[in-house]
């Protein structure tokens, strides 16, 4: 359970490089540390000697001495860099720790005044100061203190010895985390256990030995004064994050303690991660830990990267997807490429971006949907040729993720971890690249801190549980990648295989690297379904679609283009939006023939007909009513002032083809509007000779017309017009009809 105390809004300081290469740890941990010297202490009148026992620093590891060392505590570990002698550590093979620490706990065995504490490392978080674990410890009256947990393991029929206790305590030992004074706890170390024994069973034997408790003084923490194992406590404690800091205190609610040892026993590692995000003081009102081993890059000897692109469905934009990944600032030649295409859809734009900068990269491989790779073989082959290649870091990117921010690659790398993402959703959504919780079958929960994070209400770095569509990931992690498992999809198998392995999964939101596109609906049996997805993915398209320059016209003060009297000339599409819209007219192909009967309209009847496609023939009669309100009406109320109608209407929105031997012109008349939109959708001079438009009140006609740029006229009474004759070519038109 998690809950803010205090609401309100903050920002978090961004996230600093704060030296170059590996910082040290004592240097980094600075403030951390400075923060919990703030709490009150009592000089200790006992020594107190921390062990725990790591053979390699995984990421929890190093996550557990960081918060030794934010309470200075001083803790010795056993067995580094050492081979693991117990078999598989997760599970059987404890007895290789107890072994360690009787070697260790030997020369102090008579030191009465010397308190012993062992915990686990790898899934063990240090909450507060030795002064309040020592004080805590001495008020149980205990001689060794162990940890209590809910269920009685390794051997269930050992739970009817225990000692019973009150409702919502917990009944059993664990050997995760204890303390003691020295000679009593040399005392309890003295029978032999072999290496692949269970070092639980072994302690919780001499528990139960009743004659032996009462001798060693030996009891339980039940209440979680100072241990809180995590397993099966769920609904026991609480974290509580006050916003003003954003500094965490883990809490159990049923006997209202502050436990100094939090313990992810057994599967609850997931719930230690997501509370570890804000205890040892992550976090004091700014991202304490993001500043941490921070990495300056060496420009001249940068870390070698697969940058693995991943097609899986159809999805829009991928030509945009393609682009911003070549546009990252990292040297092409310090990278390797591997495109995965896994549909049709996708192959002709993935050949043409490899043949593009295939030579650019140290290597480049494309998979492609004819070679009959499904998504799992895809990702595994990109991580064997990561390892083929000797890279250092493999960066996934999924095709519906757009990279925003070109320092992105560099940005992840000097955080210096196993694996990294940057938050990123769909535009204005909530839907993301990561869960910051797991329900119990492994699939998606949200967690309290999801919308805070993926809204960028609070900012920094966190700890997940499972992260899909871009990410990086350090070579020390590729042997534990496994995209295969027989019920979960890729991304769900490669988190688990992680987690498994111990290995963090890190996001950052501290700014907009990048954004999701909406794939859903994406309908690729119509020409050029890009420009359908205005309504599903209004940021992209406005960006493929609307001409760079348009914002510009907004501003105040811009000096309007007015080639004839009250007709304005405006920069409103791209190339892309002209040739698309030109595509889906010809692809669809039935243009009238230029009579005055048209069945289209209601009455049947076109006083001053032209060869046009109406947009509604094509489908996009919605979308582009929702192009005229969004795109259009603010440039009419900027040169046309006083006039204001939200939502526009148009009921007349066409393509025209001009052509010398279909219909090369067209004669003079008034527009049923308000006013009159007319964009070129190709290029005058080029695809086409002649036309253009002449006002005759005014005598004045446009001829030149650039290509994604629009006419704006009045429509009615004064700007009597006529289209001018194409000599050669085919010239392209839209034209709406605007508050008729």
């Amino acid at each position: 359970m998690l809950t803010f105390k205090k609401f309100g809004s903050f920002m978090l300081l961004v996230c600093l490089i704060i030296a170059p290469g590996n910082c040290i740890q004592d240097e980094v941990l600075t403030e951390a540390t400075t923060a919990a010297a703030l709490e009150e202490e009592t000089p200790l009148d006992v020594n107190v000697k921390v062990f725990t026992v790591a053979t390699e620093r995984t990421d929890g590891f190093l996550r557990y001495m960081r918060s030794a060392q934010v309470y200075d505590i001083e803790v010795t570990a056993l067995g580094l860099d050492q081979e693991w002698k117990g078999g598989d550590m997760s599970s059987v093979g404890g007895g290789f720790k107890v072994n360690l620490l009787r070697d260790a706990v030997k020369p102090l065995k008579d030191e009465k005044d010397t308190l012993i504490m062992f915990t686990d490392s790898y899934d063990v978080v240090f909450t507060s100061r030795l002064t309040e674990i020592v004080k805590k410890f001495k008020e149980t009256g205990a001689r060794v203190l162990f940890s209590a947990e809910k269920f009685c393991w390794p051997d269930v029929k050992l739970a009817s010895k225990y000692p019973t206790v009150e409702p919502k305590a917990s009944r059993y030992l664990n050997s995760g985390a204890f303390i003691g004074y020295a000679p009593e706890i040399w005392q309890l170390l003295q029978p032999s256990i072999e290496n692949l024994e269970d070092d639980q069973l072994y302690y919780t034997k001499s528990y139960l030995n009743e004659e032996l408790r009462e001798k060693l003084g030996m009891k339980l923490d039940v209440e979680s004064h100072i241990f809180q194992n995590l397993n099966g406590a769920k609904d026991d404690v609480k974290l509580d994050v006050d916003l003003d800091t954003n500094r965490g205190t883990l809490k159990n609610i049923n006997f209202l303690t502050t436990p100094s040892v939090i313990h992810g026993n057994g599967p609850s590692k997931v719930e230690l991660n997501a509370f570890a995000n804000y205890l040892a003081n992550t976090y004091n009102h700014k991202c304490l830990i993001c500043q941490e081993n921070r990495l300056k890059l060496d420009e001249k000897n940068l870390p070698i990267v697969t940058l693995a692109l991943i097609g899986i469905t159809p999805v829009p934009f991928f030509d945009m997807f393609l682009n911003h990944t070549a546009y990252i600032h990292y040297p092409k030649n310090r990278m390797h490429l591997f495109i995965y295409s896994g549909v049709e859809y996708l192959d002709a734009m993935a050949k043409s971006h490899l043949k593009k900068y295939e030579e650019e990269y140290l290597s480049a491989k494309i998979v492609l949907s004819t070679d009959q790779f499904d998504e799992r073989r895809a990702r595994q082959l990109a991580v064997q040729q990561a390892k083929q290649k000797k890279s250092d870091y493999i960066f996934f990117i999924d095709a519906d993720t757009h990279v925003d921010d070109k320092e992105l690659l560099r940005e992840l790398m000097t955080y210096d971890r196993q694996f990294i993402a940057p938050v990123v959703a769909k535009y204005n959504e909530l839907w993301s690249n990561f869960w910051g919780a797991l329900s119990e079958g492994g699939y998606y929960a949200r967690s309290p801190d999801y919308v805070d994070i993926v809204r960028g209400d609070i900012l920094g770095m966190w700890n997940v549980p499972y992260v899909s569509s871009i990410y990086l990931i350090k070579s020390t992690a590729f042997k534990h990648l496994n995209y295969d498992h027989q019920y979960y999809d890729p991304d769900m198998a490669m988190c688990e295989s992680l987690r498994n392995a111990g290995v963090h999964m890190y996001i950052i939101n501290d700014r907009f690297y990048g954004h999701l596109v909406n794939a859903e609906n994406f309908d690729i049996t119509v020409t050029r379904p890009d420009f359908y997805t205005l309504f599903t993915n209004k940021f992209d398209w406005t960006r493929k679609y609307i001409h760079a320059d348009y914002e510009k016209q907004l501003e105040a003060n811009y000096s309007y283009n007015q080639p004839c009297t009250d007709v304005f000339w405006f920069k409103i599409a791209t190339d892309a939006f002209c040739d698309d819209m030109v595509a889906i007219m010809e692809a669809f192909g039935k243009w009238s023939d230029g009579s005055n009967k048209d069945e289209r309209l209601e009455g049947g009847y076109e006083a001053v007909p032209t060869r046009d496609i109406h947009m509604k023939q094509v489908g996009l009669d919605a979308l582009w009513l929702e192009f005229l309100n969004d795109f259009v009406r603010p440039l009419q109320e900027k040169v046309f002032l006083g006039y204001y109608h939200n939502p526009v209407r148009s009921l007349m929105n066409f393509v025209v083809r001009y052509r010398p031997d279909e219909q090369p012109f067209l004669r003079p008349h008034h527009d049923s509007s308000t006013y009159t939109i007319n964009i070129a959708l190709n290029r005058a001079g080029i695809d086409y000779e002649g036309g253009g438009c002449r006002f005759l009140r005014y005598n004045c006609s446009v001829t030149a017309t650039k290509k994604g740029w629009m006419l704006m006229h009045p429509g009615r009474l004064t700007h009597y017009h006529e289209g001018l004759r194409v000599t050669n070519g085919t010239r392209y038109i839209m034209i709406s009809f605007i508050d008729p």
